[in-house]
């Protein structure tokens, strides 16, 4: 059987959450990547599997799934030994979901509306209420660990997801770390507990803040 593929970019947050959890699950993949920048997600081949010209997807023997968070809750469901990472537990499972909806709605989106101006708008400007409402997210996930991690103390698939969100915030925006002990240590531990974080992970985090920040700076001397 031929291995899944996996279209993405190293520097996407989500797609990181995918290969991470595909190492977890010791799958191997296919990744095909995808250059943003140079528009690749917009071309006819690629539009085809994604209408929506997302990143990441993966083809996986002709079953296309679409968006990270159901791409890694259908790998723990098809190839997982267990489903620790999803718990069957309905309630357990709810605090799962919950926390990927915080991924997407909270922290994700708010690092999104700082990055896209700047990647594809031409913008350098760098709004404070922007960075602001991006660290609030710092805060709210650091109330939120009352447990090692983000769901009891087992590692789910909640945490994934955040921790390449976080992970890129702080190379863009980095926390004054004195105000968060929950969230630092929750982002410790990670590291320690994930498969080859800082190659799937950390790597593409810093590669992804230093390119925004070229670009803006760019965007800004084209603007004089």
């Amino acid at each position: 059987m031929p291995n899944i593929k996996l279209y993405t970019a190293k520097l996407s947050p989500p797609g990181r959450a995918v290969e991470l959890t595909a190492k977890l699950l010791g799958l191997p993949l296919d990744i095909v990547p995808i250059n943003l920048l140079a528009g690749d997600h917009r071309k006819d081949e690629f539009l085809k599997l994604n209408p929506q010209h997302t990143i990441p997807i993966i083809d996986d023997g002709g079953v296309v799934v679409r968006d990270s968070h159901a791409i890694i809750i259908y790998l723990v469901l098809k190839y997982g030994k267990d489903h620790s990472l999803y718990p069957d537990d309905p309630i357990t499972r709810a605090k799962v979901n919950a926390g990927l909806h915080f991924d997407s709605g909270v922290l994700f989106s708010r690092l999104r509306f700082y990055f896209e101006p700047i990647l594809y708008e031409g913008s350098s400007a760098v709004p404070q209420h922007k960075i602001d409402y991006m660290q609030k997210g710092y805060e709210l996930l650091n109330d939120a660990l009352v447990d090692d991690y983000m769901v009891g103390n087992t590692l789910t698939l909640a945490d994934i997801s955040c921790i390449a969100t976080i992970a890129t915030m702080e190379e863009f925006f980095p926390m004054d770390r004195t105000k968060y002990p929950a969230l630092v240590a929750w982002i410790e531990r990670l590291r320690q507990t994930l498969p080859e974080y800082e190659q799937l992970n950390q790597e593409g985090a810093v590669e992804f803040a230093e390119i925004c920040e070229s670009l803006r700076l760019k965007n800004a001397i084209n603007a004089k």
